[in-house]
């Protein structure tokens, strides 16, 4: 509370909206060379690439990117209008459209500048905005995000981009404390419009430490919403829904899908962050899942098929608040429910989608709700145990095949 006040304070002697080139002058004042050098990347296909070399809501808004029996995955996009581009590039568009739109708009965190980010999601926009829009800050997590609650405070719309997801618990304090609860405590004179965004995930064998999945660790906080992006449609739109938001939004990125390749519209667009996303309708089990998990799902749909069932999937996307109006029609359909996650099984995401299930739905359900998730010990850094920690493919269809006797 005492960092984002003291940086509020510096920031302008007035409740009123800072000039923003003066608090850019003073961020850079303060600033620190963060760390160099090259970063080991892991792709979404499970292969380790070379090291990179340094060098309130509005618009038009598409709630459902795919509503097909055939996984979006993998249909031919050539035929499609559109541009195609990977996952973090679809991150840094939808970034760079919202710094173009808006100049209130700031990114900082480690090597955000002019290395371009970890996973270069914002590759060049130090070269195109400056180093007083696109700020290096030192090592020090609890410090920048607080810097960047107290410039939300002043009118600024920072996007603080955690190196590692893991990082952030170091800024714990500042995101619970400060970020989800200054809205109310200041009874309504501050808004806090910031992005908290950054990898996290399982990835292939970067350790427990590089292998946190914090979304159950944020859920309970008062005050934040958090989305999970999976494909580089939602993430574009889900990225600028999130900087447009004047709530503080946490955007999950799983660090295996930056380099999924999808084609996207040329026109703008942006998602909602309260939506669900009809994967694949059906009619026998709703499967409830989201990001990496996603591709988990979709794979053992096509075995589950072959089998004779119908499946319906949806990628939740919005982790708080639940789309409970998409999952309720779900439900109220296929009578049958499957929570597929990442996260841990104790407190987990899928805990709390289950009893929200249980508390609106209960009466629709023919079965008991069953939750595949993580299992509850650090990840490891073999490959083989870390397979037995997540949930496979063949799991899902044991589920499936269980739920629907």
């Amino acid at each position: 509370m005492a960092a984002a006040l003291q940086t509020a304070a510096l920031l302008s002697a007035s409740p009123n909206l800072i000039d923003p080139q003066r608090f850019r002058v003073g961020l850079l004042a303060r600033s620190l060379i963060g760390r160099r050098g090259s970063i080991f990347v892991v792709r979404s296909d499970g292969r380790t690439s070379g090291f990179f070399n340094a060098k309130s809501r509005s618009g038009n808004f598409i709630t459902n990117a795919v509503a097909t029996k055939a996984d979006a995955s993998t249909s031919s996009t050539a035929s499609k209008p559109g541009h195609e581009l990977l996952l973090f590039e679809a991150l840094r568009e939808g970034l760079e459209e919202e710094m173009d739109r808006d100049p209130h708009v700031c990114v900082m965190g480690e090597d955000v500048g002019h290395y371009g980010g970890s996973y270069k999601v914002t590759k060049g926009l130090a070269t195109k905005y400056g180093d007083l829009r696109v700020l290096d800050t030192p090592i020090a997590e609890n410090s920048f995000t607080g810097m960047g609650i107290g410039a939300a405070m002043t009118g600024l719309r920072p996007i603080v981009e955690g190196m590692n997801m893991g990082f952030l618990l170091l800024a714990y304090n500042q995101i619970s404390n400060n970020c989800g609860m200054l809205h109310y405590t200041s009874g309504g004179q501050f808004k806090i419009p910031i992005v908290i965004r950054g990898p996290g995930g399982v990835g292939r064998q970067l350790g427990a430490e590089h292998s946190q999945r914090l979304e159950s660790y944020f859920q309970s906080i008062p005050g934040l919403q958090m989305v999970a992006c999976s494909t580089p449609y939602n993430a574009k739109g889900l990225m600028k829904a999130a900087i447009r938001s004047e709530n503080p939004v946490v955007l999950f990125e799983h660090v295996l899908l930056y380099n999924l390749k999808e084609r996207i519209p040329d026109e703008e667009y942006v998602l909602c962050l309260e939506e669900a996303e009809m994967v694949r309708p059906g009619e026998h089990v709703t499967i409830l899942t989201y990001s990496r998990m996603r591709y988990h799902v979709m794979q053992a749909v096509k075995t589950l098929v072959n089998k004779g069932y119908d499946p319906e999937v949806i990628d939740i996307r919005s982790l708080k608040p639940f789309d409970l109006y998409t999952i309720g029609n779900s439900v109220k359909k296929t009578h049958r429910v499957l929570i597929v996650e990442e996260c841990m099984r104790t407190g987990g995401i899928g805990s709390s989608l289950r009893a929200a299930i249980i508390d609106n739905f209960w009466d629709y359900l023919d079965a008991p709700i069953m939750c595949l998730s993580s299992q509850d010990v650090p990840t490891p850094y073999a490959g083989t145990l870390e397979e037995w920690t997540v949930v496979q493919p063949a799991q899902i269809v044991a589920a499936v095949e269980q739920l629907c006797q």
